[in-house]
């Protein structure tokens, strides 16, 4: 395989099929939006909406480890409490 797996797992996977960029935009609030949307709409996910949609996250954040800027790693670590208050908004 070329290139890096996890970028093939995140592009590929059978969780979801993510929005181009979600990952890369500025705001945790439409990060999240994306995610849950995304979650949402999938027939290939495991668990609950809420559990596929932050486990993308979580697997992004992980995979992207020390490449990620201070800044960026609160912006995505927002997105998860904004995944979670979405979700509890029903």
């Amino acid at each position: 395989m070329t290139g890096k797996w996890s970028q093939e797992a995140t592009e590929h996977s059978d969780a979801l099929d993510l929005e181009e960029g979600v990952f890369s935009k500025d705001d945790p609030k439409e990060i999240a939006r994306s995610l849950k949307r995304s979650a949402e709409q999938s027939k290939r996910r495991k668990g609950t909406p809420l559990q596929s949609a932050m486990s993308m996250l979580t697997f992004y954040v992980n995979r992207a480890g020390d490449n990620l800027s201070a800044s960026r790693r609160k912006t995505l670590e927002q997105a998860k409490d904004e995944l979670r208050a979405l979700f509890d908004q029903g």
